[in-house]
């Protein structure tokens, strides 16, 4: 059945369910945004090792979508992943909650137990929910054969709130979560958004009636279709030396036919049958995208940056405000969420009118070029981050080591800001951008797309932070740039790194996006 519509344009299912993920960001953020502090003073793990573990962690849960969304668009459907994944997802908070009480009397290596019980719940609920709520904006009044103009703007403002959900909910899980966890302890820490997450999973239940449910009409099985995609590729070029194709290659063109979207518009949507004939499969898809998604990882390691070495950052900081008053070094992880919930309305009123003066296109820039303006900032903030930690360096060098010395926390306030307008660009353009440019049987899958960039650039932090290591220590010649001794350690020269690689990364980006061909140009 069809949800009554709110004032704002969603249905009230669609604004349920983002309010949902909002709640979801809360609970998350709140074991997340502080998890490099748990492991550091309270589990008494190494600095590097610390931050090795946590981005892992994250590697993890954001690469367990694209498991997750086969089993969502092939074998299963959305909905049921969601209800699934739920109960997995509050099993591993409750088993961290229960660990962090019974630290004394446990093993160290059994508390990534119930963490990655929450990277698997996390896996299948984040982009099933993302998705199903996009169906509910397709699906909605009974009007799937409305003009691809409309939907694609309506969808696009549906990413624009369902990330400011979400930023609300990981800003009441990095400040109020990181002080309680810092002030009374991080069993109550954990329990608060164990039990924020319970009722989020009961709110969801209780709507149930109200969401509509998008039914399939060609079963889609990506796997085998990139399998296949991948075997026409290797044998078109075996058969090239003989000038004509073999008959392995006709038959595999053959298998590799696109799959229908599963709508019934035709000719109403601006494009004919034909057209859609024509369009890639499915395989073929997911090859075309990875370019694109390659180029993206060094601002997903980045986008590392705040839950790691920020966090050092502030941790070897002056910290007090007077009154007795300290600050969580994670706390100011608040600061992105806080520039994104401020930014993020003004974005369609203040942001895009300036960008059409400059582009003179009605959009004012198009979803890649929304991207390509977030790397740029993404790099700002690194070049910030670096002129900042070397100043901290230099002061703790020449006034000694005590805490009234050092330059206060505030000062990283500027890369903090800057990561959070970034976000608001790249972030909510990758959402748009994986979800339109794959089949609609496919939306999930192209959600999980997006969330396992962020996956590949947390294992990619990981790896370079190993390799730096691995080179500090067979040199001898230059202290190790994250040693745990603060006069010793050289983040700086770690940030200047990432400026050079996202800057590399981005110039690469820009030539792709010039050669990019959008399959449903209508759309975007």
């Amino acid at each position: 059945m069809a949800s009554e519509k709110s004032s704002s344009g969603f249905s009230k299912s669609c604004i349920l369910i983002i309010a949902v993920a909002s709640v979801e960001r809360f609970a998350y953020k709140g074991v997340a945004s502080n998890l490099l502090s748990y492991l550091t003073d309270h589990v008494k793990m190494s600095t590097s090792s610390a931050a090795k573990s946590v981005s892992t962690w994250s590697g993890v849960t954001s690469m367990l979508p694209l498991a997750s969304a086969i089993l969502a668009d092939s074998y299963w459907d959305r909905y049921s992943t969601i209800m699934a994944s739920s109960l997995l997802y509050i099993v591993g908070l409750v088993g961290l909650t229960s660990w962090a009480l019974l630290c004394a009397w446990m093993p160290t290596s059994s508390l990534f137990l119930p963490l990655y019980l929450i990277s698997i719940g996390q896996g299948g609920y984040n982009p099933s929910l993302q998705a199903f709520g996009a169906d509910q904006l397709e699906l909605e009044d009974g009007l799937p054969c409305s003009t691809e103009q409309g939907k694609s703007d309506k969808k696009s403002l549906f990413f624009q709130w369902w990330y400011f959900g979400i930023c609300s909910g990981s800003l009441l899980g990095n400040s109020i979560m990181s002080y309680i966890q810092d002030t009374s302890g991080w069993g109550l820490g954990f329990a608060i958004p164990t039990g924020a997450m319970a009722i989020s999973v009961a709110c969801f239940l209780c709507g149930s009636r109200f969401y509509v449910h998008k039914q399939l009409k060609i079963p889609n099985r990506p796997v085998e279709s990139i399998i296949q995609a991948v075997k026409l590729a290797v044998t078109k070029i075996k058969s090239k030396s003989h000038g004509l194709p073999s008959r392995d290659t006709v038959e595999l063109e053959l298998q590799e036919k696109p799959l229908k979207d599963g709508s019934d518009c035709s000719t109403s949507s601006g494009r004919s049958n034909s057209a859609a004939d024509e369009a890639p499969g499915v395989g073929k898809t997911i090859l075309r995208l990875l370019p694109i998604w390659t180029t993206l990882l060094m601002f997903a390691v980045i986008f590392q940056q705040p839950v790691t070495f920020f966090t050092r950052q502030g941790m070897m900081m002056r910290r007090s405000i007077g009154g007795g008053i300290t600050i969580p070094p994670a706390m100011l992880q608040s600061a992105i969420t806080i520039s994104i919930i401020l930014i993020m309305p003004l974005y369609d009123k203040l942001i895009i009118p300036l960008l059409r003066l400059l582009t003179r296109q009605e959009k004012g820039v198009n979803v890649l070029q929304r991207i390509g303006i977030g790397m740029c900032l993404s790099v700002v903030a690194m070049v910030v981050a670096a002129v900042v930690e070397s100043k901290r360096i230099g002061i703790l060098r020449t006034e000694g080591s005590q805490l009234d010395s050092q330059l206060t926390i505030f000062w990283l306030l500027p890369q903090y800001v800057l990561l959070g307008i970034s976000d608001v660009f790249t972030v909510v353009g990758m959402q748009e951008f994986f979800y339109m440019e794959v089949p609609t049987t496919m939306r999930t899958i192209g959600i999980a797309l997006y969330l396992s960039v962020f996956g590949v650039g947390s294992f990619l932090s990981a790896l370079l932070i190993s390799v730096l290591e691995w080179i500090s220590n067979t040199s001898g010649k230059h202290h190790n740039w994250f040693s745990d001794d603060t006069r010793e350690g050289r983040l700086d020269n770690y940030y200047w790194f990432l400026a050079l690689l996202s800057s590399i990364s981005f110039l690469i980006f820009a030539c792709l996006c010039r050669y990019y061909n959008h399959p449903n140009a209508a759309e975007n």
